[in-house]
């Protein structure tokens, strides 16, 4: 959603920035006092990036005295928003993921978050990340009230809307009051089972969805086991069977069930999907948008993310990124380079060669240079592990651009996690003036 946006309340027929909504079609909405119910409202179909919360795709929403609640087709609530005069901001609200996180979308002062992060909100996970921004919500006594409070909110807002209500009211009403927090655990946990595992870690790129995005896993583990890293398995890696790959597509479109329509993106899983064979990246990503009918969403456009390594890209033939290039869908491939610094690659426990780091780095560019539909973006660490990590870093980010470019963004990630710091904020706002290449934090947020 919201590359730079991130806000959920605009493309609903309540935000005048959206623009003029159609009527909702006749019997799906109904109002009794100060509580009412939308079941089929129609939000943004193109991802943008705005500083006002934009709601994007077909959700019902209902908006008792206390809060604004939205839900995906199937009655699953995906959106929090609290009206009381201590909810911290009116633009800020409570976002639920496929995982079954809680992410707390706030401002952050907009012009702030979006120079660091692409993004005009700032996603505030519930578990520690790596980022340098953001406060406390979740400590926040009215962000905390309404986690625990919306079933029974629901409930009392069925109870006062059911009388009268049309059909398709009374319908979505019930489904949504079985989607209850133990429902939606477990449901999280019948995803997670379906790909073999949580999605630990999704690409920074994601963000120009919101992170909304159909999980499917052609392989497994990573390639280097980097010492550092905190978030991949210690599985070895290997790629899929295709019987194992078409099992979970078609588990996937079961487990979305109405609410695919939704989604026009895809993750291809788990750590390092370029390692793949080519031939089954190219046909796993044709069959799970035929299956999942990622091209007939609602939301305009589609998309492919995910993750490759150093070897990975130098060992991939031309002939990948050429059929990769042609599909109808634009495909983002993040790729860990990390450090150009030897000294610096063998502290963080990363089993390359520098040169090679530097290589594949210049590849990337060849890529995003000959590519109108695969833009290659590239994670390093922000640390000053030794002496040479910022000048070799600076070496390809200034020295090796010729000039500034708006393609192939650079992700900077701290050790840190959960450890806020000015002078590192600073020391990026540093690196990102130097650099000529799109540069941002990379906000490490799982599915």
């Amino acid at each position: 959603m919201l590359d730079g946006s991130d806000s959920l309340h605009g493309g609903a027929r309540h935000s005048a920035a959206a623009g003029p909504q159609a009527a909702p079609p006749s019997g799906t909405s109904h109002g009794h006092g100060d509580t009412r119910i939308d079941c089929r409202c129609e939000g943004a179909v193109i991802y943008t990036k705005v500083s006002y919360p934009q709601q994007y795709g077909i959700y019902a929403e209902v908006e008792t005295a206390e809060a604004v609640m939205r839900f995906n087709p199937g009655g699953e609530i995906v959106y929090l928003r609290g009206k009381g005069r201590d909810w911290p901001h009116p633009q800020e609200w409570l976002k639920r993921t496929v995982g079954d996180d809680w992410v707390y979308y706030s401002t952050g002062g907009y012009s702030g978050v979006v120079e660091a992060i692409g993004e005009y909100y700032l996603p505030n996970t519930p578990y520690p990340t790596n980022s340098l921004l953001g406060g406390h919500p979740f400590a926040h006594a009215a962000v905390a009230r309404l986690l625990e409070s919306w079933p029974s909110l629901l409930a009392e807002a069925a109870v006062r809307l059911m009388p009268q209500a049309p059909t398709a009211v009374r319908e979505f009403l019930a489904r949504a009051a079985g989607c209850d927090p133990t429902v939606l655990r477990q449901r999280a946990e019948q995803l997670f089972a379906i790909i073999g595992g949580r999605v630990t870690v999704l690409p920074p790129d994601a963000r120009h969805v919101d992170y909304d995005l159909v999980p499917l896993h052609i392989s497994e583990g990573c390639l280097y086991k980097c010492r550092f890293c905190r978030v991949k398995t210690d599985r070895p890696y290997r790629d899929k069977e295709w019987s194992e790959i078409e099992r979970q597509i078609a588990a996937l479109r079961r487990w979305f069930g109405p609410s695919t329509v939704n989604y026009n993106s895809l993750f291809l899983g788990e750590h390092d999907a370029l390692a793949a064979d080519p031939d089954l990246i190219v046909a796993a990503i044709a069959r799970a948008r035929e299956v999942l009918g990622l091209g007939g969403s609602v939301m305009a456009g589609g998309n492919i993310f995910l993750f490759g390594s150093v070897d990975s890209l130098l060992h991939a033939p031309p002939r990948l990124f050429a059929e990769l290039e042609r599909l109808p869908c634009a495909v983002y491939i993040n790729i860990g380079l990390e450090s150009a610094d030897q000294e610096t690659l063998d502290k963080l426990g990363k089993p390359l060669a520098a040169a090679r780091v530097v290589e594949a780095f210049h590849r990337m560019q060849e890529i995003n240079g000959s590519c109108n539909r695969i833009e290659m973006t590239a994670n390093f660490v922000m640390d000053e592990l030794a002496a040479g990590h910022l000048p070799a870093m600076l070496q390809l980010l200034r020295d090796g651009i010729p000039r500034r470019r708006p393609k192939g963004s650079i992700y900077l990630s701290p050790l840190r996690v959960g450890r806020p710091s000015r002078s590192l904020v600073m020391d990026f706002y540093r690196l990102k003036t130097l650099s000529r290449l799109p540069t941002f934090l990379y906000i490490i947020q799982r599915l």
